[in-house]
């Protein structure tokens, strides 16, 4: 069987960030996929709390440059560069001057949810396949991870209506404990619709908040993973209920890492010839 190309869509990566479950499984889960031998990229947002120069970020001028559409408006797609030495692993992030630059997370100084965490998350989902696309990389599998990310599967079909590109890609989703308090107001309905929302996309992301989120990536992933001993049971009941392959948690690294990679393989399939 073929190795296959896994694109890694990380909210979180250490030590890039701090280290929590999160930050370490998008450090570790990548590395140990390319230790098995598997083509990897890895992806995540280039939140204002990431120093440029401590971390050694460079843009790269080839990916970036392409304006976004999002709620009627342009919107630059900058991509930048990373790299952990120790792993021999590049990470690449997706960076904009209104979205990114200008926010250190989801919370403002009073706790209070950004008003624009909607379209953060649509220019995230959507600059990351864009910009897989002009590496002109084409992934076997997606594994996406925390509910920033939770907006790729939406634009993984939107973009294969359109072009080819992804087609036959399969998408994993790591349910971690990264729950939040708020939403994403009245008007994403409206944002969804014009970026080609189907009537059975817009039920899934009704009353969009945490679960109805990480729901609706639930839905439309082939794979779960479990990365917390602590995941809401709801989410995972959900997951049960829809019948996908799951992968436990389970506190031995090496083992759970290994159980993922399995997971891959019995997503992909055997018919990997490139």
């Amino acid at each position: 069987m073929g190795k296959g190309r896994i694109l890694f869509v990380n909210q979180e990566i250490m030590p890039f960030v701090p280290e929590n479950e999160m930050s370490y499984f998008g450090r570790y889960m990548p590395a140990f996929a390319q230790e098995k031998g598997r083509e990897i990229r890895v992806f995540m947002p280039r939140f204002n709390s990431i120093n440029e120069r401590k971390n050694q970020l460079h843009e790269v001028i080839r990916l970036s440059g392409m304006n976004l559409i999002v709620n009627n408006a342009d919107h630059q797609l900058i991509i930048k560069v990373g790299s952990i030495p120790a792993a021999r692993m590049q990470v690449y992030f997706i960076d904009n001057e209104e979205y990114f630059t200008r926010h250190k997370g989801f919370f403002d100084e009073k706790g209070k949810f950004f008003t624009d965490n909607d379209e953060r998350i649509l220019f995230y989902g959507r600059g990351t396949l864009e910009a897989v696309r002009k590496l002109a990389w084409q992934p076997h599998l997606i594994h996406f991870t925390g509910w920033f990310s939770c907006m790729i599967p939406f634009y993984l079909r939107r973009i294969n209506k359109e072009n080819a590109f992804f087609s036959g890609t399969k998408t994993v989703f790591t349910i971690t404990n990264d729950g939040f308090k708020g939403d994403f107001g009245p008007d994403m309905e409206r944002k969804l619709k014009a970026d080609g929302a189907t009537a059975k996309d817009l039920r899934l992301f009704e009353n969009l908040d945490y679960k109805t989120l990480t729901k609706a990536a639930i839905t439309y992933a082939h794979g779960i993973v479990i990365a917390t001993p602590n995941p809401d049971p709801e989410l995972v009941d959900f997951a049960r209920e829809n019948k996908r392959y799951i992968v436990e948690y389970n506190p031995d690294r090496t083992l759970f890492y290994e159980q993922i990679n399995k997971l891959y393989d019995t997503i992909i399939g055997s018919n990997i010839n490139n």
